[in-house]
């Protein structure tokens, strides 16, 4: 089961929260979800019911450039896109939904908006924004530069100065205005785009883009097509209890924990424990006198790691990972 569709914090899956953040009563459209045409059913039985939109089935992967523009050039040119990976966790919905409008209202004058999400530690993972001069009449900042994943001492050195954030992948802008700037920056993929979906067809709340056609592009992320490139980057600060759940450990760093920084969910006893983490879907696990250490039980699976290694459960041949 890919991440997005798994319920890692709570009941809600992460796609199902990403949805339900973005409700029409604090004042959003009904979803417009790009997934592959092996997520559909999972989509489907996922989206909210008073929620439910359209679905774009992507052929195959290219890239988060492509995903977007199919999406833009199905949407009104004067549509404001808020543009959400579905499978982080945002524990603060209010701080999520007013930078989206303070997105929203930079966007609608053709800037191009990050989230700059607030660093709380010195991450290598993510890419960074650096902050420059203030946009007149808004809480936003132009982007001075992107900066790609940092060692660890950059790292620390841009938590120290300030002036830089998390790059966490969601973007806000006008439909138009993306369009606009991926047809300067990257024709091919514009082009290859518009085209796939003119040929394109309907099947009730799904959308198939032309499949030869889309299998074209060379497929390029959003960030290096048109965020790096243009004039009009902006970014919008936030706080808001924000994490990609990229790992193991960070699912840790999200999870509530006792005050000797454990995280445990199903059957589990600790004793003499500290920043242990215990996730089993069924075997009693019991774990005494260690420190710094993830324990999954799924099935007959165990994978047990340290928090340096969850950065490589990835690269187990049929390890548990999510």
């Amino acid at each position: 089961m890919p991440k997005p569709f798994l319920p890692l914090m709570g009941e809600t899956t992460l796609f199902a929260a990403t949805v339900l953040r973005c409700s029409p009563n604090a004042g959003f459209a009904d979803p417009v979800v790009v997934a592959g045409s092996a997520h559909v059913l999972l989509v489907e039985s996922q989206l909210p019911d008073a929620q439910r939109g359209s679905i774009i089935v992507e052929p195959e992967g290219r890239n988060t450039a492509a995903a977007i523009a199919l999406a833009a050039v199905r949407l009104p040119a004067e549509a404001i896109m808020l543009v959400c990976p579905s499978d982080h966790h945002i524990g603060d919905w209010a701080a999520f939904q007013a930078a989206a409008h303070e997105a929203a209202a930079l966007a609608a004058d053709d800037w191009l908006v990050s989230f700059g999400i607030a660093p709380t530690s010195p991450e290598t993972g993510f890419g960074y924004l650096k902050r420059g001069e203030a946009i007149a009449g808004s809480s936003g900042y132009r982007v001075e530069r992107f900066v790609e994943k940092p060692d660890l001492d950059r790292a620390r050195a841009f938590l120290a100065d300030g002036g830089y954030s998390w790059n966490g992948g969601i973007f806000a802008f006008r439909a138009g205005a993306f369009l606009a700037e991926l047809t300067q920056h990257r024709p091919d993929i514009a082009e290859a785009v518009r085209a796939a979906v003119a040929a394109g067809h309907e099947e009730g709340d799904r959308f198939y883009p032309d499949a030869a056609i889309f299998a074209t592009i060379r497929g390029d992320s959003v960030d290096y097509a048109v965020m790096e490139k243009t004039n009009r980057a902006a970014m919008v600060p936030v706080s808001m209890d924000w994490s990609d759940i990229g790992n193991w450990q960070a699912l840790h760093d999200a999870l509530p924990r006792d005050d000797l920084g454990n995280a445990v969910r199903g059957p589990a006893e600790l004793k003499n424990c500290r920043n242990v983490m215990v996730e089993s879907d069924g075997p009693r696990v019991s774990v005494v006198g260690v420190e710094n250490l993830i324990i999954v039980v799924d099935g007959n699976e165990v994978m047990i790691t340290t928090p340096g290694g969850a950065q490589l459960v990835g690269k187990l041949q049929g390890a548990v990972n999510q």
